[in-house]
C-alpha cells in the first residue's frame, strides 16, 4: 500500500478527554501546531519545561531561580533549572491519584512465576534494597552497575539507587562478558548486582561463570550481589552477598534532594566501533520528558497498564518503567517473545489488561508475514495503543496492525534514541494515523529537517535536527571532562544545532517519515536515498525475511555499486532462487525507481544486528570496502557473531578480484546462504 493513507483518526470524544486534549483546551490553543510552537519557541520554551515540572509531580526541594538559561559552557548552549533540587525516584513512587493498595508491577517471567507489587510492596522493596545501598557504603555520585533482566528486582534497585543520589546502570544478561566489561568499566561502579541465569523459551542459559568474570573485571566493586533467578535456593558463590539478606533490613524509604542535571542513570550507544560511549542522563531532564511523553503523547494515567517488550540494556526499558511517573502500572517481561508460540507477546498483552503496549517494528513486520491474526485469537479489547520504535514501521505493517490486531487505537510510531532517551517525533491522541508516517513533532522538541547546507526544508529529504534544547539532552558522557567528544557526537556537523543522526522528512501536515540513519544514507548519482525505503518494499516479499543494503563508493570516481542482502524465509531455500533477484529488482524499479535496483542481490544467512536489534550497515559498508573486521565493529556489540563471516568471505573474494594479475576484474562468488 502506499504511505500517506490515513489508516485512523481519533473520535472528537476520545480526542477532547484525552490527556493531550484536556491541556490544550485549558490553554486555549487553536490547534496542536499552536501548542507545539509554544512548546519549543525560545520565548516561550521554559514557560512550558517550567509548567511540565509541576505536570510531571517534580517535588523540590531547593526551588530553580529559572527554567533555562543560556550557558556558552555547555554542549547545548543552556543550562535547566539552574539551583533546583528535587529526586526522580521521589515523583515515581509518589505519584498522584494511586492507592497503596493498587498494582504498580506486573511481572511475567518463562524462568519463574507470575510477580505482581502494589505501590506499598514496590516502595518497600525500593526501601529495603535502599538500606542494603546505605550498609554498602555506596555514597552519592557512586555508581551502581546490574546484569539483571527485566524483572521488579531490577526496577527497584533502580530506584533505590536515584533515592541516594547514585548513578544506576545495567547491562541484559544476554550480554557477553566483553560488551558488559566494555560498558560497565568505563563507570568503576562499587556495587554490582548480577542473576544466576535465566529461562529463554525452553533454554536453560547459566550465566554463574559471566557474573563471576565481570565482577572480576570491575576491580572498583566493594560489594556484589547474587539474586538467585534461576536457581532459588542454590549455594551462592563466595565472595557474593545473597539478594535476600542484601535486601532484609526494611529501612527507611527517603530521598535525597540532587541537582536538576545529576545523573540519574548511565545508557550506553551501540558501540559498533571502539567502546560504547557512556551517555549520562540527569534526574531532572527524564523526569520532565518522560512524564510530557507518556501523559501526553501515549496518554496514559492511573488507570492504565503499560507494557513495552525490551530489556534492561535498551533505553526503552528506561522509558517503560517511567510508566510510573503517571501512576500506571508497569507490566514488565523476561523471555523469548515467541515462546511457546508466535502469538506469546499478544497472549501476554491479554493476560495483563494491557492498555499501551509497545513492540519493535520488525516485530510487527514478522507477524504480518507470518500471518497472524491477534485480535482473533486473544482478548484485546482493553488495548488503546500500540507503539512501534526501533527501525522505521513500513506502510504495510502499520495497515495490518489495524486489521489483524484492532481497528481503534493509536498506532504510536516512535522515533529518538538513546541519546535522548526518549522519541522526539511520535504520537498523539489529536492526530490521524498515516501508513508509513510519524504522526508528530513531540511537544517541547524543536524538531526540524535541514537540508546539506544546514536550512530547514519541508518536503525534502534531508537530516533530522533539534534546533533549541531539550531537558532529556545528555547531562554529558562518563569521563568526557570537557565536553569536547559530546559537542562532536552531535554539535559539530551544524553548529550550536543538535544533528540526531536520522535522515527524514517533514511532510506539509507536519508528519515525518524517517528514512534510516544518516551514516547508513544511500547516494547513488547525487541523489540521496534512505534505506528504511528499501527495506519496506523488498521485506513485503513472502521469501524474504530480512534484508541489508550498501552502497559501495567508486574510489575512481564511478557510480559505485549497490548490494542488496537478502535473508530468506524460513523453510525456503538455503541459495538465492532462481527468479527472485529479478523479481526484487523489478518490484524495487516499480515501487521506487530505476535507481533503486541493486547491482548485485546476495542471500545470507543472517543479517548482522547490535544488541538492542539495530541493522549494521555502516560497519558492513566498511568491511566490504577494504577495512578489516577489527575496524569497522566490536564483536561484543554484535548480537549474532556469526552473522559477520559471510561479510568477511565477501570482501576477502572482492579484495583478491580487484588485486593485479589472473582473475583481476572478475566477479567474486556469493558466500552461500
Amino acid at each position: 500500500m502506499s504511505s500517506g493513507r490515513v489508516l485512523w483518526s481519533p473520535s472528537p470524544e476520545r480526542a477532547k478527554t484525552s490527556n493531550l486534549g484536556r491541556w490544550c483546551a485549558g490553554h486555549e490553543f487553536g490547534s496542536y501546531e499552536e501548542a507545539w510552537e509554544w512548546s519549543t519557541a525560545p520565548a516561550t520554551a521554559g514557560d512550558f519545561w517550567r509548567e511540565m515540572a509541576g505536570y510531571a509531580g517534580a517535588r523540590w526541594h531547593s526551588q530553580p531561580s529559572a527554567p533555562l538559561v543560556p550557558d556558552p559552557g555547555r554542549p547545548s548552549g543552556y543550562r535547566w533549572f539552574p539551583g533546583g533540587e528535587l529526586n526522580y525516584a521521589e515523583s515515581a513512587l509518589m505519584a498522584p491519584s494511586v492507592s497503596p493498595q493498587g498494582l504498580a508491577v506486573i511481572s511475567r517471567s518463562q524462568t519463574r512465576p507470575p510477580v505482581e507489587l502494589t505501590w506499598e510492596e514496590l516502595a518497600d522493596l525500593v526501601a529495603r534494597v535502599r538500606a542494603g545501598l546505605v550498609a554498602a557504603g555506596a555514597r552519592p555520585g557512586e555508581r551502581v552497575a546490574a546484569y539483571l533482566p527485566n524483572i521488579p528486582e531490577a526496577l527497584a534497585a533502580m530506584l533505590a539507587a536515584a533515592s541516594l543520589g547514585l548513578v544506576w546502570s545495567s547491562c541484559a544478561p544476554e550480554t557477553g562478558v566483553t560488551g558488559a566489561l566494555d560498558r560497565l568499566s568505563q563507570l568503576g561502579p562499587s556495587v554490582f548486582l548480577s542473576i544466576d541465569g535465566y529461562r529463554y523459551g525452553h533454554k536453560v542459559v547459566h550465566r554463574r561463570d559471566e557474573a563471576q568474570a565481570i565482577r572480576t573485571g570491575l576491580p572498583t566493586v566493594r560489594v556484589a550481589v547474587w539474586l538467585s533467578y534461576l536457581e532459588p535456593g542454590a549455594p551462592v558463590p563466595p565472595g557474593w552477598q545473597p539478594w535476600e539478606a542484601f535486601t532484609a533490613d526494611a529501612g527507611p524509604l527517603e530521598f535525597l534532594p540532587v541537582a536538576f542535571d545529576h545523573p540519574l542513570y548511565v545508557l550506553f550507544s551501540s558501540g559498533t566501533t571502539g567502546k560504547p560511549k557512556a551517555i549520562a542522563h540527569g534526574h531532572g531532564g527524564i523526569l520532565l520528558e518522560h512524564a510530557k511523553a507518556l501523559s501526553l503523547h501515549f496518554d496514559l494515567g492511573p488507570a492504565d497498564r503499560f507494557f513495552w517488550f525490551t530489556t534492561t540494556g535498551w533505553m526503552m526499558w528506561n522509558f517503560c518503567v517511567s510508566g510510573l511517573l503517571t501512576g500506571s502500572t508497569v507490566v514488565m517481561f523476561d523471555g523469548d517473545p515467541a515462546w511457546p508460540g508466535p502469538g506469546a507477546l499478544w497472549e501476554l498483552v491479554a493476560s495483563t489488561g494491557a492498555t499501551c503496549a509497545g513492540v519493535s517494528a520488525g516485530y510487527l513486520v514478522t507477524c504480518m508475514k507470518q500471518g497472524q491474526a491477534p485480535r482473533k485469537s486473544y482478548d484485546l479489547s482493553a488495548l488503546k495503543a500500540l507503539g512501534s520504535t526501533g527501525s522505521p514501521l513500513p506502510a504495510a505493517a502499520a495497515e495490518w496492525s489495524y486489521q489483524a490486531v484492532a481497528n481503534d487505537m493509536i498506532l504510536g510510531s516512535f522515533s529518538g534514541g538513546t541519546d535522548v532517551c526518549t522519541g522526539l517525533v511520535g504520537p498523539s491522541p489529536l492526530h490521524p494515523v498515516w501508513a508509513g508516517e510519524i504522526s508528530c513533532r513531540c511537544l517541547g522538541a524543536r524538531v526540524d529537517v535541514y537540508n546539506e547546507d544546514g536550512k530547514p526544508v519541508v518536503g525534502e529529504d534531508g537530516e533530522l535536527v533539534l534546533s533549541g534544547p531539550l531537558p532529556s539532552m545528555p547531562v554529558g558522557f562518563w569521563g568526557d571532562e570537557d565536553g569536547s567528544r559530546y559537542r562532536a557526537a552531535y554539535f559539530e556537523k551544524f553548529p550550536g544545532v543538535w544533528a540526531h543522526g536520522d535522515h527524514a522528512r517533514l511532510t506539509e501536515r507536519g508528519s515525518l517519515v524517517i528514512s534510516g540513519r544518516s551514516d547508513g544514507t544511500l547516494k547513488r548519482g547525487g541523489v540521496r536515498m534512505g534505506t528504511a525505503e528499501f527495506y519496506s518494499v523488498v521485506e513485503g516479499l513472502p521469501a524474504v525475511a530480512d534484508s541489508l543494503v550498501v552502497h559501495l563508493d567508486d574510489p575512481d570516481g564511478g557510480p559505485g555499486e549497490l548490494w542488496l542482502f537478502v535473508v530468506l524465509a524460513p523453510g525456503g531455500p538455503v541459495d538465492l532462487p532462481e527468479g527472485l533477484e529479478g523479481e526484487i529488482k523489478s518490484l524495487l524499479r516499480r515501487e521506487l525507481s530505476p535507481r533503486h535496483v541493486p547491482d548485485r542481490v546476495v542471500a545470507v544467512p543472517a543479517v548482522p544486528r547490535t544488541l538492542s536489534g539495530k541493522k549494521l550497515e555502516v560497519p558492513v559498508k566498511r568491511l566490504l570496502s577494504g577495512a578489516q573486521p577489527g575496524q569497522v565493529v566490536a564483536v561484543a556489540s554484535v548480537a549474532d557473531p556469526a552473522s559477520l563471516e559471510p561479510f568477511v568471505v565477501l570482501a576477502q573474494q572482492r579484495a583478491a578480484a580487484a588485486a593485479p594479475g589472473p582473475g583481476a576484474g572478475s566477479t567474486p562468488e556469493a558466500p552461500t546462504g
